[in-house]
């Protein structure tokens, strides 16, 4: 299955408004954002478990990256509430599931493969500071290396953004709103502009806050490779 899978162009989509799909573990549902592959895919999607779902013990061979959006997101290292950033490196394994039940944002497959670095924190937590090069705009470093630039940003009311994006971004909107290229994105929207764009958009009457990722789009993406 592939979808939004034209890394050239720019892609939008609006998750709150999605229907969810039926995963094939019973109890766990997606909307998925972008897709290469079948049940074994680089994906980027919106993962709903339902109170008491678990899903089955697995090793991320490509790696894991989410964001804890509502409930409490639990596995064997411990129980993971809103606002909660996880990276599982590629060759980590656990067996996730959810008590209460729960949403998480989560991305599959587009990690660098010798990266072995495990991130758990929470991001209310965090302290944010000006961005010095972007005027409105404040945030907390998530993770940084040579492939990509992860971050919580929180955009002032109104404020207008605007920068080259050389290497690409997405964002995810956490709470508040943007308005770019003419569409409004709300919770749980998400966009990707291709490497080489430009981001303009501005941030809503309450203000933004977001999940950003840059400078990760510059090679086309692939398939997992599975044996």
């Amino acid at each position: 299955m592939n979808l939004n899978d034209d890394f050239s162009h720019r892609a939008a989509m609006h998750g709150a408004a999605m229907d969810w799909v039926p995963s094939p573990i019973t109890g766990v549902d997606r909307r998925m954002l972008d897709r290469i592959g079948d049940e074994v895919a680089r994906a980027t999607s919106i993962v709903r478990y339902a109170p008491g779902s678990q899903f089955s013990p697995h090793v991320h061979s490509g790696g894991e990256e989410f964001i804890v959006l509502e409930g409490v997101f639990q596995d064997e290292h411990g129980d993971f509430p809103t606002g909660s950033y996880v990276r599982n490196p590629p060759t980590s394994s656990h067996t996730p599931g959810s008590d209460e039940g729960c949403v998480i944002f989560v991305k599959l497959w587009q990690f660098d493969p010798q990266d072995r670095t495990h991130i758990r924190t929470g991001m209310d937590a965090l302290a944010l500071k000006p961005d010095l090069d972007h005027a409105g705009v404040s945030l907390a470093p998530l993770y940084k290396d040579a492939h990509e630039d992860v971050r919580l940003e929180v955009w002032e009311p109104e404020a207008e953004i605007s920068h080259h994006v050389p290497g690409g971004i997405e964002l995810l909107v956490l709470g508040g709103s943007f308005i770019e290229g003419g569409e409004t994105f709300s919770e749980q929207s998400w966009l990707r502009l291709p490497a080489g764009g430009t981001l303009k958009a501005q941030a809503g009457a309450q203000g933004c806050r977001l999940w950003v990722k840059s400078g990760h789009l510059t090679k086309p993406p692939q398939a997992p490779r599975v044996s």
